[in-house]
């Protein structure tokens, strides 16, 4: 059962730097993490999500900056905080002639406090098989180890780095569900990812990084990051001037471009904000068909990337 020894933050880092030679991955970051949340860190790869866990952990160490996990300095207390995390790794390797029971038991030695039976209930959730040599594992089900290996002590802190890379959307479905149990537990869960959907499902806060820096921070309401949407339209019995007219007034497209094509006029434009006015004026015309599809991630982080005006 997860019990804090901690009061404060879960996680709190003050101008955390990373220089790689030349290459600053992560540039002056600063967050707070409270406890019980699901904390989500997203944006495209190379935008130092991976480097800030690692360096949360210890795996590295920081240019510059304060760490606090759990209200302890990672550097200085090694093992015994990291008892309190599971950790999901964004390039889990895990291989060898051992069974995944096996393996496990090596890292119940590890982590402690680990529940009988816990191993096996995980594994039946998530879909995979203990007794099978590591080896002849897929990719989705070595993932599934590394799920169980972080979730079964029931640790104050979660620290999971893309962890659905591999897996099906049934079992992304299972590993959402494992999180809102966490959380309900009073666990911190800090997610990365480079999924949008994931996070709008479970984060209670989100943290957009570009390289190496914060683009903009809130909860997911407030973020707004799919309010952008790229419309597809085909009108019928109207003309390319008739529509153009209509459209002409609102103020949230841009790249409009309407054309005839196929005895229909086609229209492609992309909302930005509200998509309440767009629909009232294509309510005029015989809409034919009509899709309306968010933006992938990379474009919505360039887009916020953008608007902080500190590109480049």
């Amino acid at each position: 059962m997860c019990t804090s020894e901690s009061a404060g933050p879960a996680v709190e880092v003050r101008g955390l730097s990373k220089r790689f030679g030349r290459h600053l991955a992560v540039d002056d970051l600063t967050l707070t993490v409270a406890p019980g949340v699901v904390f989500g860190l997203i944006g495209p790869n190379g935008a130092g999500k991976t480097t800030t866990l690692r360096m949360l952990l210890d795996v590295i160490r920081p240019t510059a900056g304060v760490v606090r996990v759990l209200g302890q300095d990672p550097r200085r207390v090694g093992p015994a905080l990291r008892r309190r995390i599971g950790y999901v790794p964004g390039d889990l390797r895990l291989d060898g002639r051992v069974t995944g029971r096996r393996l496990l038991a090596f890292y119940a030695g590890v982590s402690g406090g680990v529940r009988s039976g816990e191993a096996d209930a995980l594994a039946e959730r998530l879909g995979v098989e203990l007794d099978r040599p590591v080896r002849t594992l897929s990719k989705g089900n070595r993932q599934k180890l590394g799920l169980v290996q972080a979730f079964w002590h029931r640790p104050e802190l979660l620290v999971l780095d893309e962890p659905t890379s591999g897996l099906d959307p049934l079992l992304q479905r299972e590993f959402l569900a494992l999180v809102r149990e966490a959380r309900d537990a009073g666990q911190t869960v800090l997610l990365s990812s480079h999924v949008l959907s994931e996070l709008q499902q479970v984060a209670d806060e989100i943290v957009v990084l570009a390289h190496g820096r914060v683009v903009a921070e809130g909860d997911v309401a407030s973020l707004r990051l799919s309010t952008v949407r790229h419309v597809q339209v085909g009108l019928g019995d109207t003309s390319v001037e008739a529509v153009q007219a209509a459209l002409a007034p609102i103020g949230t497209l841009r790249e409009v471009d309407v054309r005839e094509q196929g005895g229909a006029v086609r229209v492609s434009a992309t909302a930005d904000g509200e998509i309440d006015p767009l629909v009232k004026a294509l309510a005029r015309f015989r809409v034919l068909d009509l899709s309306a599809q968010e933006p992938d991630l990379e474009e919505s982080v360039l887009r916020l990337y953008g608007q902080e005006g500190t590109g480049g």
